[in-house]
């Protein structure tokens, strides 16, 4: 069997256009497939959608959160469901080539390869301020961290249970699974294809969240930044005592007086600015432990496919 897991936001005008094109894959593959659709809280008519396919066809299964979780939770979701001997996440928007999934699962089933993921070969469409800093994020996490994360990889690729299995042993809250699918290894090889259009709908991946997601990305891979921080502390505390040395130098030799409040209001600010980073940094750190401490679930489901089927 073929779990495929797919999560859904406000995704009502890309499942009907989805599910056709996955049926037409399905004809080429000699696998029993078990569609996974998570609804993470959509306020349109996604879960609706969702009950007609649901109805239909038997192959349909889909869990549906009290709110929206986040795309994280979902993919949580969706492989803790999954039934199959072979596992595959995808996008609903169709930027993840269905066309794609024959070639996949012969590679696993050819090979001793455990995964097989996906690449964009280019950003082409994408705006260049979101290329430019998406490049930038992943020259410095696998910079900063023992885990690589390979530049322009989606969450599109096809796992061995085996795998699969091992991602749910890791059961932390914060989760980023780009980064989780890389920690825990096995054999992974990448496909590369043309950047893609959404099919329909529009995204709700703004900059704002991307940029959020990147630093959820290195504080739970990294902890470089808190190093940082005690670097610059460190070199701050003796910036600040070479200058005091000159100043006072200066004013014995030179009988040069000290200079009056600009300066010390500016040394004031840039110490205090210093402080307020590495409290950031460390903050940013405990409010991640202090989210793990509550021990809440990572996700809570409303409604699934059962309450229609027996």
């Amino acid at each position: 069997m073929l779990s495929v897991i797919v999560p859904c936001f406000n995704e009502e005008e890309a499942i009907p256009l989805f599910f056709t094109a996955m049926e037409k894959i399905k004809k080429e593959v000699l696998h029993e497939f078990e569609y996974i659709f998570i609804n993470d809280g959509s306020s349109d008519q996604t879960l609706e959608v969702l009950r007609e396919l649901a109805e239909k066809y038997n192959d349909v299964r889909y869990i549906s959160f009290s709110r929206n979780f986040g795309k994280e939770a979902a993919l949580y979701a969706g492989l803790q469901a999954s039934k199959g001997e072979l596992v595959t996440v995808m996008d609903v928007d169709l930027q993840d080539p269905p066309e794609l999934l024959p070639q996949m699962i012969n590679l696993v089933e050819t090979t001793d390869i455990d995964c097989v993921g996906t690449r964009r070969a280019d950003r082409e469409g994408e705006p260049l301020v979101r290329s430019f800093f998406a490049k930038k994020f992943y020259q410095l996490i696998n910079h900063i961290s023992d885990t690589e994360m390979v530049d322009g990889a989606r969450d599109y690729r096809l796992m061995t249970r085996q795998m699969v299995d091992a991602v749910l042993e890791l059961t932390e809250h914060n989760r980023f699974s780009k980064g989780l699918f890389s920690w825990v290894g096995f054999k992974t090889e990448y496909i590369s294809f043309e950047n893609r259009e959404r099919a329909a709908g529009e995204t709700s991946w703004s900059f704002w969240k991307l940029f959020n997601y990147s630093i959820d990305g290195i504080v739970n891979f990294s902890d470089v930044p808190l190093s940082i921080a005690s670097f610059v502390g460190g070199f701050s505390c003796v910036a600040s005592v070479i200058a005091m040395i000159f100043i006072i130098v200066r004013a014995l030799l030179f009988g040069d007086p000290t200079a009056g409040w600009p300066s010390l209001v500016t040394i004031i600010l840039f110490i205090g600015g210093v402080q307020l980073l590495g409290i950031g940094i460390i903050g940013k750190y405990i409010g991640k432990i202090f989210l793990e401490t509550k021990n809440r679930p990572v996700y809570i489901v409303k409604e699934t496919e059962k309450k229609l089927k027996p």
